[in-house]
């Protein structure tokens, strides 16, 4: 007999990042931890096509997943809790499924039919899901609905879920819906009326949920949840109060220590207590007292929002952990940096980005780490700011990116073939899994421990292989390429005890239980 696929839907209510994405991916590490087999998929009501041309500043940093998708950052959460690769069936935005549905209506494929958002968008909605399901190959398959209940623009997905459980059956679908209650200063009271208003809007639209995760700043009373069961219809055991914790990882201890574990083994059929010997392994290592304090500066432009480099932070914190060593993250404005900035820290990273500002500030980032043998992280953009810094430094005095300076005439950094015309279109970069191919005895191939490398990529400029002399006299050489030789994946400078930067992006492979080796690397040489 074919095994009955189950669904967990992930709402919220109140506000939006009140930690749905946290809450799915947990939810999803309990039922890993009990050896259910979960796959997991974010639902966006944006009217983007893709997270490709979104403002980082607004909406956090664009994930990619192996296959080229552009994503929302929780799909970053998802892969580092769950250690599991997403694909493109993993992030649904409004904006695509009316993009196709609009084709399809110009291509006549509905016969003339009035095409509405009910029953088609919703029912759009539902493949999706059913889709992403079957891809993922799972005993259950859990869905985070984006934004909050109630919000104009996602009404269409809230409905999709409710005529989901009636399409699949009420019985397979478990509803989670997340809600914050402030905290009263003056009056000294946690208030639940956002809370239970939520929850009045979300049965309004037909759905009643099986549990409720309450998130506050600090740790309420008992009576809140009582209160939250009463008017919300939810059996208090099924209400989870979650305050802040100390860190995120915590999380699924949190959640299968609480009564919704059991909500959990009833609704997945499975009564094993959970493995969750590594999460606290990756707590331990957290907050264990470190044996050493490292500095490590991120040169960036969009310094006001950490989630713009969630990968990239959470990629350092677990390198640390691993190396038993103090983090401490200093915010560097690429815009406005200077030698002081780069001489108060232990090492240096170079995230990527777009466009022209703070450009000069990252070449200046990478220069500075050259010449003083600062440990240094080029990751894309910071992988062409030190092939710049190190042209100019071997008298290429005009060297530059043609992305920032069309006209240059020292284009060391020039567009990928095929790619010119494209700069301000989304879905267009060389995007996802790509090959390279390490030097052997080169510090990044020692660094890996092996010489075939696939790691994610989103970019669209390259190293412009016609001045390698000039980059090499600069006290850079390549240590990695392509399969065929054409593109440069990987540079160091072989004088310099850790100086690394590679096209890729391989924060987005980092797990807290796995650092990627080459933040391990970055500690281990700022800690020396």
């Amino acid at each position: 007999m074919a095994k009955k696929q189950k669904y967990i839907f992930v709402t919220g209510g109140v506000l939006s990042g009140v930690g749905k994405g946290v809450t799915a991916a947990s939810i999803g590490a309990v039922l890993q931890a009990k050896g259910v087999k979960v796959s997991i998929q974010k639902c966006d009501p944006y009217l983007n096509v893709d997270a490709g041309l979104l403002n980082p500043r607004e909406h956090g940093e664009c994930f990619v997943t192996r296959d080229g998708a552009e994503t929302d950052l929780d799909l970053g959460h998802y892969e580092r809790f769950l250690d599991i690769e997403l694909t493109q069936k993993s992030a649904t935005l409004a904006g695509r499924l009316l993009f196709d549905l609009l084709n399809d209506e110009r291509a006549g494929k509905f016969e003339g039919q009035t095409v509405q958002l009910v029953p088609h968008l919703t029912k759009s909605i539902q493949n999706a899901i059913l889709e992403s399901a079957e891809t993922g190959d799972s005993d259950i398959h859990i869905v985070e609905i984006g934004g909050t209940v109630g919000d104009y623009e996602g009404l269409s997905f809230v409905e999709a879920i409710r005529e989901f459980s009636q399409r699949v059956g009420r019985q397979n679908c478990l509803f989670v819906h997340v809600v914050y209650v402030p905290f009263i200063c003056t009056s000294k009271e946690f208030k639940t009326k956002p809370a239970q208003n939520a929850l009045k809007d979300l049965r309004g639209f037909g759905i009643f949920p099986d549990a409720v995760v309450v998130r506050t700043d600090t740790p309420a009373p008992a009576g809140i949840a009582k209160k939250i069961s009463l008017f919300g219809g939810v059996p208090e055991e099924n209400v989870l109060l979650m305050p802040n914790a100390d860190t995120v990882y915590r999380v699924p201890l949190i959640l299968a220590e609480s009564q919704l574990s059991n909500l959990l083994s009833d609704f997945s059929g499975n009564d094993k207590e959970p493995d969750l010997s590594a999460w606290k392994t990756i707590v331990k290592r957290q907050t264990s007292k470190p044996n050493k304090l490292v500095t490590v500066g991120l040169v960036a432009k969009y310094i006001d929002n950490e989630d713009t480099y969630m990968s990239i932070v959470e990629a350092l914190k677990s390198a640390a952990w691993r190396e038993k060593v103090a983090l401490k993250l200093k915010w560097i404005n690429a815009e406005i940096a200077t030698k002081n900035d780069f001489k108060s820290v232990d090492a240096i990273v170079v995230p990527g980005g777009f466009g022209k500002r703070g450009i000069e500030g990252k070449i200046d980032a990478a220069r500075y780490a050259l010449d003083n043998d600062v440990p240094y992280l080029g990751i894309c953009l910071g992988l062409q700011a030190a092939v710049i810094a190190s042209a100019r430094k071997a008298g290429l005095k005009a060297a530059h990116s043609t992305e920032f300076m069309p006209e240059s005439k020292q284009d060391v950094v020039y567009i990928m073939n095929g790619q010119a015309g494209k700069e301000s279109t989304g879905g267009t970069l060389r995007l996802g899994d790509y090959a390279a191919k390490l030097q052997k005895g080169s510090l990044v191939a020692k660094t890996y421990g092996y010489l075939d490398i696939i790691e994610r990529h989103r970019h669209r400029y390259e190293v412009n292989q016609k001045f390698l002399a000039e980059i090499n006299k600069g006290g850079l050489i390549v240590s990695g390429l392509s399969p065929d030789g054409k593109l440069v994946e990987y540079i160091e400078a072989p004088k310099n005890k850790y100086f690394v930067a590679t096209q890729a992006h391989p924060e987005f492979r980092s797990r807290p239980t796995k650092p990627h080796p080459l933040f391990i690397g970055l500690i281990k040489a700022a800690v020396k």
